[in-house]
């Protein structure tokens, strides 16, 4: 696998600025270096500022040239694409496994989504913004809704999905007529620049997929640019919040956030636990932790907690760690780099201080490769601190903690106590507790009988609170793409008599 670093891509070609590295020079440390530290260090010799003015420059031309173009020419070029990035699912699956540290099997999962999202956004989302005639809205008057695209918006992508979450943003922008600027997290560079690729390959007219690599000053000086009219990001809260403060006076700026989570699941003592408990754990430890949408808290009805527990204890412990495409299908990869190693080890620290016990308690691994594994871990806080960090704050890592509960108001209580609202679900065979938990969990995602995380595209996805601002991706991410525009036709053009206008003079 030959891994070259092209730099960024505007004006339909990459530029390739000095520093940047072939990484096939370097494959067997990359085999057993850890994942997203290595491309990091290479990206960081090739930051180039004066690109942010050609790349959005590059964006503008592509805009113009876009804009004009039928949803059936647009539609032409997705497919062209679709089929580029299916040819190449495989490469793309290992730079996925490489770069994040996904173990390979779950990175082909990633890597096959991205030819599915066309489909969906041509089959579900195109319908959304297609013009909309009400006839006789008026006497002799029909009404028009028209939807026309926003500009150049501007993509930012997470590092725990670099292509996939970044995808579905990129495909409704453009299947809504806007040219687009996708910034990568630093950390899985080389992911998005193969699906750039699969876009250049695809032929899309000069200026419509620009790309670049940077730091948050890159991001700031795009974010806010005037000729900038969207802002699609995902990531953590507290850089939400920069981008916010970055945009907020641009009322012509639509800005998209889709941010972090604290997420609940509850565990009722009616539940089936031969098909909670595997849903469960997939749901807190996927992605080693590294999901937006992974459980963290468990609330545990009283009646079944010790049996629950121990049986969920026994499966974790069964968790294989291995190297992402060197050990075979384990369950986790690696943390992401050192910084996440030890924000996970900091905030297990957090439950102890504030009272939590330590079922299975976090370690460093060594397995016989570099990087950055770590076991998962389980706490149980009987009396949790509902103010504490340990409760509020997301940690994004392969950790959840139990919490008892006697009745489900007491459960929906504590599923509400974080600032957070994206993702939750209940696991109980009585229909009115879902139904309960439906009306009053402030979520944007909750699920019965179902793990959080494994979100379907067809479905909006987002959250409510500190997880978002009201904009919520997959189907429902083309109504952010575009603006509305109210249209009255008047079918009569002989009705309107200058003798009918009221306070003329003789």
């Amino acid at each position: 696998m030959q891994m070259l670093l092209k730099g960024d891509y505007f004006n339909g070609k990459f530029t390739h600025p000095e520093g940047l590295v072939n990484l096939s020079t370097a494959q067997e440390k990359i085999l057993k270096n850890c994942p997203g530290e290595l491309t990091h260090k290479l990206w960081e010799a090739g930051v180039f500022y004066d690109h942010i003015e050609k790349s959005i420059e590059s964006a503008q031309k592509g805009f113009d040239t876009w804009r004009k173009l039928s949803f059936e020419q647009r539609v032409s070029y997705l497919k062209k694409y679709q089929e580029i990035v299916r040819a190449r699912k495989d490469e793309i699956a290992m730079a996925l496994a490489l770069e994040v540290g996904k173990p390979l099997w779950e990175a082909k999962t990633e890597a096959a989504a991205l030819d599915s999202k066309v489909s969906v956004t041509i089959s579900d989302s195109l319908e959304r913004i297609k013009q909309e005639t009400i006839k006789e809205v008026m006497p002799k008057i029909d009404g028009h809704v028209v939807y026309k695209p926003l500009g150049p918006c501007f993509v930012i992508g997470p590092f725990n999905f670099p292509c996939h979450l970044a995808n579905g943003q990129i495909l409704s922008a453009l299947l809504a007529g806007n040219s687009i600027i996708f910034k990568p997290s630093e950390k899985t560079i080389y992911s998005a620049q193969l699906m750039i690729e699969c876009f250049h390959q695809a032929g899309f007219p000069e200026g419509v997929i620009n790309f670049i690599n940077g730091t948050g000053l890159t991001a700031g000086k795009i974010t806010g640019d005037k000729r900038i009219r969207g802002v699609f990001f995902t990531g953590s809260k507290a850089i939400g919040l920069k981008i916010l403060e970055n945009t907020y006076t641009d009322l012509g700026k639509l800005v998209a956030l889709e941010l972090g989570g604290k997420n609940s699941t509850i565990i009722h003592h009616d539940t089936n636990m031969s098909h909670a408990l595997p849903e469960l754990l997939r749901a807190c430890f996927l992605t080693t932790g590294q999901r937006c949408t992974s459980t963290s808290m468990i609330l545990i009805h009283r009646k079944i907690e010790q049996e629950f527990i121990s049986q969920f204890k026994a499966l974790t412990e069964r968790i294989t760690v291995g190297h992402p495409t060197k050990s075979n299908d384990p369950f986790m990869g690696p943390l992401i780099d050192a910084h996440a190693e030890k924000l996970y080890f900091d905030f297990c620290q957090f439950g102890k201080d504030e009272g939590a016990e330590e079922i299975i308690s976090p370690r460093k691994l060594d397995i016989g490769f570099e990087g950055h594994y770590v076991s998962p871990s389980i706490h149980y806080a009987k009396k949790p601190d509902l103010k504490g960090k340990f409760i509020q704050e997301e940690i994004f890592g392969p950790n959840c903690f139990f919490v008892p509960y006697d009745d489900i108001e007491e459960a929906i209580k504590i599923a509400n106590c974080t600032e957070y609202g994206l993702a939750a679900s209940v696991f109980t065979r009585d229909p009115e507790i879902y139904k309960l938990c439906l009306r009053d969990i402030d979520s944007g995602l909750l699920n019965l009988n179902r793990s959080t995380v494994g979100a379907t595209a067809r479905l909006p996805f987002g959250g409510l609170k500190s997880s978002g601002n009201h904009r919520p991706a997959a189907v429902s991410m083309i109504d952010h793409c575009v603006s509305t525009v109210a249209s009255l036709e008047t079918l009569d053009d002989n009705s309107s008599k200058i003798s009918d206008v009221v306070g003329l003079k003789e």
